[in-house]
């Protein structure tokens, strides 16, 4: 994910616009060196160089993550809890339907992201399982891609690895998502409970959980796909098989013509 903060909105789209044109140079190397050799899959190339950039980023940030736990004080999270805070007093907003004008409706916000100083190293260790789960979900399509593109590079689009890679990639995707979801939300509240006392009035009470529908529709897909190319698997073996017993029967007939 590309990101980048300031006080006016034109640096950040230079700090993304540079990041993207990264991006368009190691692809133009790509394409130019698949042009000079004279390749015909550039575009499979060039998907591979991108998802294998992306995994070995996810590679270092997950290494990074393990570090992180074991060496910092600090914690940080990033889930749902049962813990509000009303906007701060200064903020001008009114209670609903009582402003004739265009203004903003008094409310509160889900207290979801913040860090924990001084965290212990359990409490490091649940951060960092919930991190490094999205993490591994975000990877999953780089991974996927990986293995379609350098199966069809090597000639076997229509192969056994690219199902297995599939259907692998179904289960990953279930299997980090609903963990991810629930990490995130377990280490929230674990993070909270840690700091304060039950007796605060900002103690969550219990745990906020959450799986999205995401993980199941992503795994659905994918198991979808694995049946499109295990069928085009099963039709280049009958090809294959068809292609032998023509030979085979040429080779027969060759003294009879």
């Amino acid at each position: 994910m590309l990101s980048f903060g300031s006080d006016e909105v034109w640096p950040s789209l230079l700090n993304i616009g540079i990041a993207l044109a990264v991006i368009a140079v190691i692809l133009g190397v790509v394409v130019w060196r698949g042009r000079r050799r004279g390749s015909r899959t550039i575009a499979l190339d060039a998907a591979l160089t991108l998802s294998g950039w992306w995994i070995l980023m996810s590679a270092v940030g997950a290494v990074v993550c393990i570090f992180k736990a074991f060496t910092v004080p600090w914690a940080e999270f990033d889930g749902q809890t049962h813990v509000y805070l009303d906007w701060p007093a200064g903020l001008a907003c009114s209670e609903f339907g009582d402003s004739a004008t265009t203004m903003l409706t008094c409310g509160s916000e889900q207290l979801s992201e913040f860090t924990v100083g001084q965290a212990s190293l359990g409490l490091r260790l649940l951060a960092a399982s919930a991190q490094l789960s999205s993490l591994a979900l975000a990877t999953m399509p780089a991974v996927i891609v990986a293995v379609i593109c350098f199966q069809t590079l090597r000639g076997r689009a229509f192969s056994r690895s690219v199902t297995r890679g599939l259907t692998g990639g179904a289960i990953a995707v279930l299997v980090f998502g609903v963990a991810a979801d629930l990490l995130s939300g377990i280490a929230a509240t674990a993070g909270l409970r840690e700091v304060f006392s039950p007796d605060s009035e900002w103690y969550p009470s219990f745990y906020q959980l959450t799986v999205t529908p995401l993980p199941f529709v992503g795994a659905l897909g994918l198991l979808a796909l694995a049946a499109v190319f295990r069928q085009g698997t099963r039709l280049e073996q009958e090809r294959a098989q068809l292609q032998q017993e023509k030979a085979v029967l040429e080779k027969d007939t060759e003294g009879l013509v």
